[in-house]
């Protein structure tokens, strides 16, 4: 079995939860999760497996978007309200819902974002929040994240929902204090969804009990998608049958083989120029994703799904 399946996470599962029941409901052991949700968080969690799970990495790098929930006047140590309490504000009249949409449409674009002590990140082998619990805290590097878009959807101080959409490696916490910091008053996540990552909408996910049903009525091919659908963005080139031992062994293809693959002479042309392409063999098997090396002529092999 080798695909990705768009789960919904529930809340008070971990990402790592998810995948230990997706083992005994799939009955596979090759399966990995493409980036981590919080237990008290929910919605979308691609995940990979078999021979998907070389993808997880990549879809990591996706951007991703979330509905969330934060709350004015608190401020605790996890940055949720999870967390012990450490401080609380009265929100004053100056803190108006115009004020509000200004200080977060302030956040749109790049930002320095100090990720959490209470996050998965390693230190020195070690992760923050495994520190964070022995009342240890360090000094963390501020990272450069990107925020796309940020939508105010409702203001009920002290609560107020929006939308966001950013880049990997954003902690939605962190930005639910920040803007709270900039507030004056303090702030913290009181929920949160993710909506979408990469490809993977809320729409399309499906909770384990649903899988299960999917894998009792043997459909489970109805949801399980393919490795290489994933890559609509880059340009897809089948080879004829003299090179399917060539692609099996996870050869480089020559920019001389390329002029020979069964697709248009402008198709054939355009190939040279990527960046990125994938690669079929004559009976339409995906073999890979393969990366151009315009200086040595050649595709060179960037990651491999034909075969164990």
């Amino acid at each position: 079995m080798d695909g990705i399946i768009n789960v919904y996470k529930e809340k008070g599962w971990t990402s790592f939860d998810v995948v230990a029941k997706l083992r005994r409901v799939l009955g596979e052991k090759k399966i990995g999760h493409t980036g981590t949700l919080d237990p008290d968080a929910t919605g979308v969690l691609p995940v990979c497996v078999g021979k998907a799970t070389k993808v997880c990495e990549l879809l990591t790098e996706k951007e991703k978007s979330y509905r969330t929930v934060m709350l004015l006047g608190k401020t605790t140590d996890t940055q949720d309200i999870s967390g012990k309490v450490l401080q609380e504000k009265e929100i004053g009249n100056d803190i108006t819902p115009e004020k509000i949409r200004l200080v977060m449409e302030n956040f749109v674009g790049e930002y320095m974002q100090t990720p959490p002590m209470f996050s998965a990140l390693k230190v020195n082998g070690k992760k923050l929040y495994e520190l964070a619990r022995e009342g240890k805290t360090i000094e963390r590097k501020p990272r450069k994240v990107i925020f796309y878009e940020i939508t105010v959807e409702k203001i009920e101080l002290p609560c107020v929902v929006f939308q966001v959409t950013c880049s990997k490696g954003t902690y939605i916490r962190t930005l639910c204090e920040d803007i709270g910091n900039q507030l004056g008053c303090g702030g913290c996540m009181q929920e949160l969804e993710r909506t979408s990552s990469g490809i993977f909408s809320l729409e399309e996910s499906k909770t384990i009990d649903q899988i299960q049903e999917f894998v009792d009525n043997n459909k489970i091919a109805d949801i399980l998608i393919p490795v290489d659908s994933i890559f609509p963005h880059l340009m897809g080139v089948k080879l004829p049958s003299k090179f399917d031992k060539l692609l099996h062994n996870g050869n480089c293809i020559s920019y001389d083989c390329m002029k020979q693959a069964r697709e248009t002479e402008a198709v054939q042309k355009a190939a040279l120029l990527e960046t990125r392409i994938r690669i079929y063999d004559s009976q339409d098997a995906f073999i890979g994703i393969y990366e151009n090396q315009k200086e040595r002529k050649m595709f060179q092999p960037l990651k491999i799904f034909y075969g164990k």
